[in-house]
Order: structure tokens, then C-alpha cells, then sequence
């Protein structure tokens, strides 16, 4: 399996950063874009790679619907897109009201892809799983909402998931933001797959500072005995702090490539 770094908040060498995420997987003929940062970033270092996203990728996951991981859809088009019922929704931050939500609404979006809408885990492929609604179980994680909809209602971010790969029978997590929480999205993948094995784990984690949710995580994360850990993105340099302690992390940069 290879995972292809096209958009990071990191850059790495040539290659352009920005807010955002974009994971190129392939893995046993099947090419899948994993979010699509939020400009045509993710476009420009693909082909600094040698890479024609249009020509080599089938399904493109969106694993919620956040500006910074969904608007570079904008510049793709004819590919399946897999996803919440809720990514399409209008939202806003609670702080200053500003819009983060899609740039293209839920009318746009069908009549570009073919759209997979499902709360359910979805099979791309036997080994490549999409798994719709993470349920949030533990006590520690998803507990405060920082986003309203466009009725001011919290917005817990349900439409957040993530993808289950598996290897050698194992498994490998790709994550977008994690608003479900890391833990509860390892916890789901675990039982979906009936694999206790977790090879890899990468993306963004959502955890701000050195405090009790992050100190919990890396005690879980540790307990179930995760190999490699890549969190990214919007995992801020306090809690990266703890986990490069923990861990011996290294950053995430745009143009990596990781064979796993």
C-alpha cells in the first residue's frame, strides 16, 4: 500500500502547503483521493509528482464537510463521492459566525460525482473501508461543540469519519479532523473489522493543547499498542508536543510518500 501526502499544512520540498488535507491512497489496483484540502493544491502537487488525479482515481472520500477538506472539489469532477448525508449542511463557527461549510451546495455536488450518501460502513474495496457515523462512546472525546448550523443548533459534526485499510491483518486509519474523536474512531474501526491490530494512524486529530482529553488519548493510543502515528493538520503544537514525547512523531509534509 502507498499513501501519497498531496496536501498538508506542512510543506515538504518543492511541493505547496495549505490548511487542509489530501491523502492519496493506492492499495491492492484501486486508487482512492482521500479529502481534497481546500483549493487546487492538492491538484499541483499531485502532478509536481507525476501524478493525473483525474485520469487515476475512481472514489474520492470526503470525511466531512468542512471548507478545508471538501473545497478542492470544486476542481474535480465525473468520480464517485463517498460521504455523510450531513456533509452538505450549512455551518458556522460559534466564536465569529464565519462560514465553514462547503463552498458547493448538495445540487452542485450530485451533478459533478456519483454520490455514496451513507451513515453505514461502506466497502470501496474488500480491504478498504469508509466508516460513515463514528458513535461516540467514550466519555472523554466529542463533548463540546465548537460549530453551529444554520438554525444555531450545536453542530457536533456528525457527518465525521474516516477510512479502515486493511493489511496483513491489520489495520490502517486515515483520518480527516476527527471531531468524533480519534479514540472513538479507532474504537469503531476495531469492531467493524473484528481487527485489533493497528499498524498506522494518520491525520488530523483535532486536540489543542496539553490537557486531559490529549493526555487520555495518548494513554489509549498507547494502551492498544498503535505502531505508527501520524497526526497532522488541525493536531496543534502543544498536543503534537506530548505526542512526539510519547511517540517520537515525526511531521507530516506535503509530497511524502509512505509505503506501508
Amino acid at each position: 500500500m502507498k499513501l501519497t501526502v498531496l496536501c498538508d499544512n506542512m510543506a515538504g520540498g518543492k511541493f505547496q502547503a495549505e490548511h487542509g488535507i489530501s491523502y492519496l491512497i493506492e492499495y491492492e489496483n484501486e486508487s482512492v483521493l482521500f479529502d481534497t484540502g481546500h483549493s487546487d493544491v492538492y491538484l499541483k502537487n499531485a502532478a509536481a509528482l507525476g501524478i493525473n488525479l483525474q485520469e487515476q482515481v475512481n472514489a474520492i472520500v470526503l470525511s466531512h464537510g468542512h471548507w478545508d477538506h471538501g473545497n478542492g472539489l470544486q476542481y474535480i469532477y465525473n468520480k464517485t463521492l463517498i460521504t455523510h448525508p450531513s456533509a452538505f449542511i450549512k455551518r458556522y463557527r460559534k466564536t465569529d459566525n464565519s462560514y465553514i461549510g462547503l463552498s458547493l451546495f448538495k445540487t452542485n455536488i450530485r451533478q459533478r460525482f456519483q454520490c455514496v450518501e451513507t451513515k453505514e460502513p461502506y466497502y470501496i474495496h474488500k480491504h478498504i473501508i469508509y466508516l460513515g457515523e463514528i458513535p461516540r462512546v467514550l466519555d472523554f472525546e466529542s463533548q463540546q461543540a465548537s460549530f453551529m448550523d444554520e438554525k444555531g443548533v450545536d453542530d457536533f459534526v456528525p457527518d465525521d469519519s474516516a477510512l479502515a485499510i486493511i493489511k496483513d491483518d491489520a489495520l490502517i486509519i486515515v483520518v480527516g479532523c476527527a471531531h468524533a474523536g480519534i479514540c472513538n474512531i479507532v474504537d469503531y474501526a476495531m469492531r467493524i473489522t473484528g481487527i485489533d491490530t493497528i499498524e498506522m494512524i494518520i491525520g488530523g486529530f483535532h486536540l489543542k493543547k496539553k490537557d486531559k482529553q490529549t493526555l487520555q488519548t495518548i494513554e489509549y493510543l498507547k494502551h492498544i499498542n498503535v505502531k505508527k502515528l501520524y497526526p497532522s493538520h488541525c493536531t496543534e503544537l502543544p498536543a503534537l508536543s506530548l505526542f512526539y514525547d510519547k511517540f517520537n512523531i515525526k511531521q507530516v509534509k506535503t509530497g511524502q510518500i509512505m509505503e506501508i
